[in-house]
């Protein structure tokens, strides 16, 4: 690995971890920069959970210090996921190579046009047990699944549960939605190193960055307008990340 990796590798992160917490979208960042890297797919992949899971630990730990709550819906929430990430890892240790990068190229321009559509706004409740119905956790097992699988753009998933569905605001759906995929994507990143899936030197650098960024994301109280101008970069570079992809 050159200087000039490592300092792609801790840049990137920075951008990623600042984005999944805020919103959504890091790993089309990240998942693609591994690759470019030279890592083959399914090693990218498992690779790129290292930085999930730390950067998650660091915009939890900042979350419980800010006085978040409503653990323990999080883990009622995080049980089925947690079995359909394993299952989605699995699936993914056992697809080719091809397959895999014409998924991510298909799920990252879905996930991009997810982006662009307007967040209505909707009048917002708390989240309570009683709200926790069969489909809702019929739910969270296949965004499990999918996040266990591939992991890019799911947060925008939690988006659509928890927020327009479940009507939860904006701010503790991102709440939730660090909690739980900190807590489906251990065993996920389990299973990617029980197959020798992951190269720690190039995760931990990732981590390193996505952990900063999302430390600040949870310290910085972001504008409605600050937001829009990191979803539209964001997009740019997916864009560009993706015609990198197509052609080759």
């Amino acid at each position: 690995m050159t200087t000039w990796e490592a300092i792609a590798l801790v840049g990137i992160g920075i951008i990623a971890g600042f984005i999944n917490v805020l919103s959504a979208g890091g790993s089309m960042l990240t998942l693609p920069l591994l690759m470019f890297l030279g890592l083959p797919p399914q090693v990218a992949n498992g690779t790129n959970r290292v930085a999930i899971v730390l950067q998650s630990v660091s915009a939890v730990g900042n979350f419980l210090r800010a006085g978040a709550s409503h653990i323990g819906l999080s883990l009622r929430l995080s049980v089925p996921a947690v079995a359909g990430s394993l299952l989605g890892a699995w699936l993914a240790l056992h697809v080719s190579d091809v397959l895999f990068e014409a998924i991510l190229i298909a799920v990252m321009a879905g996930s991009a046009a997810m982006m662009v559509l307007p967040q209505p706004r909707l009048d917002t409740r708390p989240l309570t047990p009683e709200r926790l119905t069969l489909p809702v956790y019929a739910a969270m097992f296949l965004i499990g699944v999918y996040g266990g699988f591939i992991q890019v753009g799911v947060g925008l998933l939690f988006i659509v549960m928890l927020y327009r569905l479940l009507k939860i605001d904006l701010a503790q759906v991102n709440v939730f939605k660090v909690f739980i995929i900190l807590i489906y994507s251990l065993p996920a990143l389990a299973l990617f190193i029980w197959f020798d899936q992951v190269r720690w030197n190039y995760g931990l650098l990732l981590a390193l960055g996505s952990m900063t960024g999302a430390w600040l994301a949870v310290k910085v109280n972001m504008s409605p307008r600050g937001t829009l101008w990191i979803k539209r970069l964001t997009l740019a570079v997916i864009t560009a990340i993706l015609l990198r992809l197509l052609l080759g």
